[in-house]
């Protein structure tokens, strides 16, 4: 008889049919619960809970991780059981609605602080093609497969090209050589846009800085000259050398200061803060306004001259290509609060006035009308029945001729509507419907109606400058947005986000260094943006790009002291190339992308013609479409790197700083 011995026995035990079915029913009951803990979505994981998770800073040359409850599985594992009860999907929410942060109550609070950026990000890095996380943008744009051919650059005839102003085949079809749409928006059709990069003309060079470039831009860089004394008497602009000297200051401040001696009460740049200058020539006026605090948007069709506005902006003012015309002008009612006609030339009172009625749909009740033309002054037969064409149909909008001084007349819109009500019967022309919304403006034909004021005031009441610029405006009432109680803390706590950003952008990216002047916020929301360079004392005008495919808060803006204008980014912008220092697209394309209208690639073929040479791109937008965005922006020829945002390097938002090198 064999002895029996420990191993022996064990054996034994473990061939015994109870040992087996308990050992397989304690495995199989570990492993149920660590897969479920692991990939379950709905409840907290314990074992996370109980050993702490170290992880690594992304490295240049490593896949950026993304943040842990995005973290895949690896391709080894099981996959996960699907939750028995899944919570509901969040609603859609478009970001520039839903904004500001929520403390632990659930109520809208001012109580948050956004993230600093790298201040140790050099110039060199910035021109370097490759970033932090590179490979996890690309992975989001499509797996690394995303490849787009360089762009050849367009014939040199084309270096002055505004797509929708210079589409030959559509005035030619549509006959419009006598008429005055032909200086309206007639955009080349879908797949015909814009598929090269837009020339610089030869000897293009760096802009002139400003303050300097408001009296000398370089000869090169607007190469048209037939403005050049073409205004006889007016010698707007001379040539010296090898650059353009305007002439125009001493004219501009003695015509400024004849204004205010007239009616003081104009008060600029404290009750008069936006202006709008009509066919303003080389935006003299424009530029010297500046000197008192107002921001005055000078505006000219791509007429005969050609470059009126071309020079506005490589000067450094505000300005866009636009007419009074057949449609509405981009810009909201009630937007400005002075406009401005020192021999524009516009008949007022063409077709029963609907051109005047549209400058009295965009002027601030209460704001000013200033006519300098040769019907105010000359007593000649022809002209003297146009100023009594004027002053009938002043006198039936309810304008009031508050002075009429040498070659000046000076009118007031009414506050409210009761000169309105008020009026005779039959007189004409009628209030418009009720229905009818005087800030729907794209592609929206001109009515001869008056636009009636607000019942409730929005829009006649704003503050004084500078206060109006963080004072949250009446008109935000009227916004069309998904929230209805917490509008003013919405609106205050994007100021707050975007001053917070601006102050880490002039810190870590010197922004103070880079002389902007030319600036567009393409998706602007509330103007945030805007209003922080000017806290930061950035010496530039921002142009605020609010997108149709997202809620019109445009008259907030303008409530604001800002300009800016409604515009589709599926086509070509009103202006010329190479007029803007640096474009900043917040969520833009994703936004876009999800429309399905155009592809990103046709919004940065249009962004890089209006961007100067040694211009910047600042786009913060999501993971996965910056894979693709930046594919683009090298095909553009831009240097680009990738930086965390201000939320952190496991945010869903990344952002790509590109560079348009000379």
């Amino acid at each position: 008889m064999k002895p029996v011995t420990f191993m022996n026995a064990l054996c034994e035990a473990v061939r015994a049919p109870t040992f087996v079915k308990v050992t397989a029913f304690t495995i199989l009951s570990l492993s149920i619960f660590f897969l479920f803990d692991r990939f379950s979505s709905t409840y907290p994981s314990l074992i996370f809970s109980l050993s702490p998770v170290t992880r690594k800073a992304p490295s240049p040359h490593s896949t950026y991780p993304l943040p842990l409850a995005t973290e895949t599985p690896s391709l080894s594992s099981t996959p996960p059981p699907s939750p028995p009860f899944p919570p509901p999907k969040p609603a859609r929410v478009d970001i520039m609605i839903r904004m500001g942060i929520v403390d632990e109550t659930g109520v809208m609070s001012l109580d948050f602080e956004v993230g600093a950026i790298d201040e140790s990000v050099t110039e060199e890095e910035l021109r370097s093609t490759s970033g932090g996380r590179e490979e996890e943008a690309e992975k989001g744009g499509g797996g690394g497969s995303f490849k787009v051919e360089k762009y050849e650059v367009c014939e040199q005839s084309m270096s002055e090209y505004v797509p929708c102003m210079d589409n030959v085949d559509v005035n030619r079809r549509l006959k419009l050589s006598d008429s005055v749409e032909k200086y309206e928006r007639h955009c080349p059709e879908e797949r015909k846009g814009l598929g090269c990069l837009v020339p610089r003309p030869k000897g293009y060079q760096v802009k002139i800085p400003w303050p300097r470039s408001r009296d000398e831009v370089w000869l090169s860089n607007v190469p048209r000259t037939g403005l050049v004394g073409n205004k006889g008497s007016y010698k707007w602009i001379s040539i010296r050398n090898d650059k353009y000297i305007f002439l125009g200051g001493g004219r501009a401040d003695k015509h400024l200061n004849r204004i205010l001696k007239m009616v003081p009460e104009i008060a600029f740049g404290q009750k008069t803060r936006v202006a709008l200058d009509v066919e303003s020539g080389v935006a003299d006026f424009g530029a010297f306004l500046m000197q008192h605090n107002v921001t005055a948007l000078s505006i000219a069709g791509k007429d005969i001259h050609e470059n009126q506005i071309h020079f506005a902006l490589e000067r450094g003012v505000p300005a866009m290509v636009a007419t009074f015309a057949t449609r509405r002008l981009l810009y909201p009612s009630q937007a400005f609060d002075f406009i401005h006609c020192l021999g524009c030339g516009v008949n007022w009172t063409l077709d029963d006035g609907k051109l005047l009625l549209e400058a009295n749909r965009i002027l601030r009740a209460g704001g000013y009308f200033v006519w300098a033309e040769e019907p105010v002054y000359k007593h000649e037969e022809n002209l003297q029945k146009q100023w009594k064409e004027m002053e009938d149909l002043t006198t039936r909008i309810c304008w009031e001729l508050v002075k009429k001084k040498g070659y000046i007349a000076i009118w007031k819109k009414p506050l409210n509507n009761s000169c309105y009500i008020n009026r005779e019967s039959g007189v004409q022309p009628p209030l418009c419907d009720s229905n009818d919304d005087p800030d729907n403006v794209w592609y929206v034909g001109l009515k001869v109606c008056i636009t009636p004021l607000s019942e409730n005031g929005y829009g006649a009441h704003v503050t004084t400058w500078p206060a109006r610029l963080h004072y949250p405006p009446d008109r935000l009432q009227s916004i069309e947005m998904d929230a209805y109680v917490s509008r003013k803390e919405i609106f205050m706590a994007e100021s707050k986000y975007w001053n917070e950003i601006i102050f880490s952008y002039v810190r870590g990216f010197r922004w103070k260094d880079f002389k902007l002047r030319n600036v567009m916020d393409m998706r602007a929301g509330y103007g945030g943006f805007a209003a922080a360079l000017h806290d930061h004392q950035i010496d530039c005008w921002v142009m605020n790009v609010v997108p149709v495919s997202g809620p019109n808060t445009l008259p907030v803006i303008y409530d604001r002291g800002l300009i800016g204008v409604r515009h589709d980014w599926c086509e070509p912008f009103d202006t010329y190339p190479r007029t803007y220092d640096l474009l900043h697209a917040n969520g833009l394309f994703t936004v876009e992308k999800k429309r399905r209208k155009c592809d990103i690639s046709t919004i940065m073929l249009e962004m890089d013609r209006i961007l100067r040479p040694n211009g910047r791109v600042y786009i913060r937008d999501k993971v996965s479409v910056i894979g693709e965005v930046k594919e683009i922006a090298s095909a553009l020829g831009w240097a680009s790197a990738l930086r965390d945002t201000e939320e952190g390097p496991y945010s869903s938002l990344i952002m790509l700083i590109c560079d348009k090198r000379m």
